[in-house]
């Protein structure tokens, strides 16, 4: 049986990162020095909440009566059969409310800034769903929000972009730039050095300046802590690999935490191949190494695809949430750690995983989460009959569909 206690968030649970912010080379504080002392007072208030019990404790009652946690883990029974390999079980973020992993984040924020004192919310998203988990948590806390996003974006998820507005939000189009969640971003930071003693920064992936990332990565760390108690309870043993999609890597790393010091079990993540490496349109970080090395984007030393002068590439995916052009600082250390791998699914196998996944399962995954059941067609059928696959779902595609319609020429 499982108790509010056990849904409480631990922090200090790893070795990065490190008081500065630094998962060993990468991480860290590359801000204008008009939001340190924000940033400073965001770090004290984060680790005096999670130290807090009545914090704690009402974050947990709201995950299980308003979020709709624990989510569960499926046995897709038909896939795992067609694809004739290991057997492989979704951990149902799909589930949760609004549709996807981020409103894990959201209300865990939206709770510090009322804390905080700060009653004006400012987001930025790229498929929206950030953007509308932001939304649902300050109409719920009678918060001010406002959610930048692309104009390409806005384009491609237009039933997103209505939520956000239903739920009193006010969608700020960007037009500058690639007309995506790289500029969403930048807008978001402008708005918040103008206006940093009234606002708070609502960032929706484990990137940014820290304490963002970790921040983010404990919110997140739910996905993972149900995951496992939920496969020790309901299978008998724990998954040989977990396998999530990577953007900026919130779900990724929200799974990953809790198996990070199971060193058999593989931990993968799965970028946006696009129309291929050699294409040059994608937003596979680490797979392109061209283009793909360490710098700076966004507050935070990561991976980043950028040309010979440092400029920031121009990327693409089918999925607006994988359209980045760097990857949280954790997934960056990791790598280089060893202890996770990290792969790519381009735009048509996304697309093939969507597809197969809603006819074999009856469920239609978000196209960031095709990504990742890509991967599994993949590794699957090279895989024993008693491997477990774990695969996080981190959302539904109903926002997708139009860009599906578009695809497949429906």
């Amino acid at each position: 049986m499982t108790t509010k206690q056990d849904t409480f968030i631990h922090t200090g649970t790893t070795n990065v990162p490190d008081e500065r912010g630094y998962y060993g080379e990468y991480g860290g504080r590359f801000v204008p020095e008009t939001l340190m002392p924000a940033l400073d007072e965001l770090t004290e208030a984060y680790h005096d909440a999670m130290h807090d019990p009545a914090f704690q404790g009402r974050l947990a009652d709201l995950q299980a009566t308003y979020t709709g946690r624990p989510t569960p883990i499926t046995f897709a029974q038909r896939l795992t059969d067609y694809l004739g390999g290991a057997r492989i079980y979704l951990k149902r973020e799909d589930l949760a409310h609004t549709g996807a992993h981020k409103i894990n984040n959201a209300l865990g924020q939206a709770l510090l800034a009322q804390r905080m004192g700060k009653r004006r919310i400012i987001a930025e998203t790229g498929a929206g769903q950030h953007g509308v988990a932001s939304a649902t948590a300050a109409a719920l806390l009678g918060l001010e929000c406002h959610v930048y996003m692309g104009s390409v974006d806005i384009a491609r998820q237009r039933p997103n972009v209505f939520r956000m507005k239903l739920l009193g939000t006010e969608v700020i189009p960007v037009d500058s730039g690639s007309r995506t969640l790289k500029d969403a971003i930048n807008e978001a930071i402008r708005d918040w050095v103008t206006n940093v003693n009234t606002t708070y920064y609502l960032l929706g992936s484990a990137l940014g300046p820290h304490p963002y990332p970790e921040m983010v990565r404990d919110f997140q760390s739910v996905i993972g802590t149900e995951a496992r108690r939920q496969m020790l309870e309901q299978v008998g043993q724990l998954p040989d690999s977990c396998i999530a999609c990577v953007g900026g890597g919130s779900n990724a790393i929200g799974l990953f935490h809790a198996f990070r010091n199971d060193e058999t079990i593989d931990l993968i993540g799965v970028e946006a191949g696009g129309r291929g490496i050699a294409s040059g349109q994608h937003a596979a970080r680490f797979a392109d190494p061209g283009i793909g090395r360490p710098g700076v984007l966004h507050g935070t030393r990561s991976f980043v695809l950028q040309d010979a002068d440092g400029q920031i590439m121009n990327t693409h995916s089918v999925s607006a949430g994988l359209d980045y052009a760097s990857v949280g600082p954790e997934h960056a250390y990791l790598r280089e750690m060893e202890r996770a791998f990290y792969t790519l699914a381009t735009d048509e196998e996304a697309l093939d995983a969507f597809d197969k996944l809603s006819r074999l399962e009856g469920i239609i995954p978000a196209l960031e989460s095709a990504h990742a059941i890509a991967e599994v067609i993949k590794r699957a059928p090279h895989m024993p009959k008693d491997a477990i696959i774990l695969v996080n779902l981190s959302g539904r595609g109903d926002k997708d569909l139009d860009t599906v319609m578009q695809e497949l020429g429906e």
